[in-house]
C-alpha cells in the first residue's frame, strides 16, 4: 500500500540524551550507513556531543537539550511537510516529535505499532530518563513540556503494544506505574509468544482502529540477543551487562514477517528504529584507535 509519488522524509537522529547512553550516537551514524539508500531527502537533527555527566533537570534527565532537540527535528519536518517520515536513532524519545506530525498531518487518523520490550509509557514520578516515557507523551499524558509537543495526542485505541514483556523487575514502583495506565487507558498488547507464527493479533487490532495510515516503532530491544547482539541488553563486557534481562523475544524473521503483513492492509507513513547498539564495531574502533601506524599519531 505505497505511494510511488509520496514524499518520504529521511530523519537521521542520534540522539542519546533520552537514556543518557552516549554510545546510542555511533550506533544511530551506523545504523544511517547500513540503510538502503534514498531518492529523498535526508536531514540530522543537532544532538549535543555527549561530554559532561547529564543533570537532573526538574525531574528529567538533561530535559533542556532533549527539548531543544525536539524543536530541531520538528523545524526540519516542518521544512519539508513530508508525507512519510523514516527515522533512524538514537533513543526511543527520538519517535516523538515525528510521530506528532503524522498524527497532525493525517488529521488523527494515525495508528502506532510500538514494537519494543518496554512500553514506554511512564512519567517522572518513577524514573527519569525521557526514552521510556514517549508513548505517555504521544497520547497527551506525562510531562507538560513533553506532552505539549504533540499538538494532536494519539489515541490511546489507536496504540498497540507488540513483543512486550514483564520488565523492571528491579523497580516495583515502575512496573506499578505501567501496570496501572495499561488498566486504565485499556491499551492493547501482544507479546512474543503470541506473534512467533502469526500477525493476526496485530491485524485484528489494526482492523478494529479503522485507521487508514500507520506509524511504527522498531526498538531493535525487541530481538532475541542470541541471534542479534547489537543491543544494550547484550553487552559482552560482564562488568557492564544488565541483569534480569527477560528471555523470549522475537525474531529478525518474526518482525520481517509481521511489518510486512501489516504493511498490505495499512498505510504505513512513519517509521522509527531506535537503540542500536553496536558492540562489536565499537570495541573494534577504540581497537583501531590504539594500534600502532593506523592509530593515534606518534604510536
Amino acid at each position: 500500500m505505497t505511494d510511488s509519488s509520496a514524499k518520504t522524509l529521511r530523519l537521521l537522529f542520534p540522539q542519546w540524551q533520552g537514556g543518557n547512553n552516549p554510545s546510542y550516537v555511533f550506533g544511530a551514524q551506523m545504523l544511517a550507513w547500513l540503510a538502503p539508500e534514498t531518492s529523498g531527502p535526508v536531514e540530522t537533527v543537532a544532538v549535543a556531543e555527549p561530554g559532561e555527566p547529564l543533570e537532573m533537570e526538574e525531574g528529567i534527565v538533561a530535559r533542556r537539550a532533549l527539548l531543544a532537540q525536539a524543536e530541531d527535528a520538528r523545524r526540519k519536518i516542518d521544512a519539508h511537510r513530508p508525507d512519510r517520515v523514516v527515522v533512524l536513532g538514537g533513543d526511543c524519545s527520538v519517535d516523538l516529535v515525528p510521530f506528532a506530525y503524522l498524527n497532525e498531518r493525517y488529521d488523527g487518523d494515525l495508528a502506532v505499532l510500538w514494537l519494543d520490550t518496554h512500553a514506554d509509557v511512564i512519567n517522572a514520578e518513577v524514573f527519569p530518563n525521557a526514552h521510556a516515557m514517549v508513548m505517555g507523551n504521544l497520547m497527551g499524558e506525562g510531562d507538560a513540556d513533553f506532552a505539549g509537543l504533540v499538538k494532536r495526542p494519539v489515541k490511546p485505541e489507536n496504540t498497540m503494544f507488540a513483543g512486550r514483556l514483564d520488565t523492571f523487575e528491579s523497580l516495583p514502583e515502575v512496573r506499578a506505574m505501567e501496570a496501572r495506565i495499561f488498566e486504565r487507558l485499556k491499551l492493547r498488547t501482544a507479546r512474543p509468544s503470541e506473534l512467533a507464527e502469526t500477525s493476526a493479533p496485530v491485524l485484528d487490532w489494526l482492523r478494529s482502529t479503522g485507521a487508514k495510515h500507520l506509524a511504527i516503532h522498531f526498538d531493535l530491544d525487541v530481538l532475541d540477543p542470541a541471534a542479534f547482539r547489537s543491543l544494550l541488553f547484550a553487552n559482552p563486557d560482564p562488568s557492564g551487562a544488565i541483569g534480569g534481562v527477560p528471555s523470549g523475544r522475537m525474531t529478525i524473521a518474526q518482525v520481517v514477517r509481521l511489518l510486512s503483513d501489516v504493511s498490505e492492509v495499512v498505510d504505513v507513513v512513519g517509521l522509527g528504529i531506535t537503540e542500536h547498539m553496536p558492540w562489536d564495531a565499537m570495541a573494534l574502533k577504540g581497537m583501531l584507535a590504539k594500534l600502532p601506524l593506523i592509530g593515534a599519531p606518534g604510536r
